[in-house]
């Protein structure tokens, strides 16, 4: 599924959200488009005039960061450990 198809179908269908359950239905759309390959750049730049997306592609590419610091941080440690 495109990107810009996904944002007419959130268009649809947020109006049937709750606003409070806005952000958390849009972390489920950000992870959903990314599991299956959507560029966070594309999400970006089709979502960009929409505030929930564009602070849930915020919040799933910090923790993603913050994750891949995590790794890196243990897989040195490996190998203090190895040393």
């Amino acid at each position: 599924m495109s990107v810009e198809l996904s944002k007419e179908i959130w268009n649809e269908l947020k109006r049937y959200v709750n606003t409070v359950d806005r952000d958390e239905t849009a972390e489920t759309l950000v992870s959903v488009l990314i599991d299956n390959d959507a560029d966070a750049d594309e999400i970006k730049t089709v979502f960009k005039s929409d505030s929930e997306v564009k602070r849930a592609l915020a919040h799933y590419l910090k923790d993603h960061e913050d994750h891949e610091d995590e790794d890196e941080d243990e897989d040195e440690d490996e190998e203090d450990w190895e040393n």
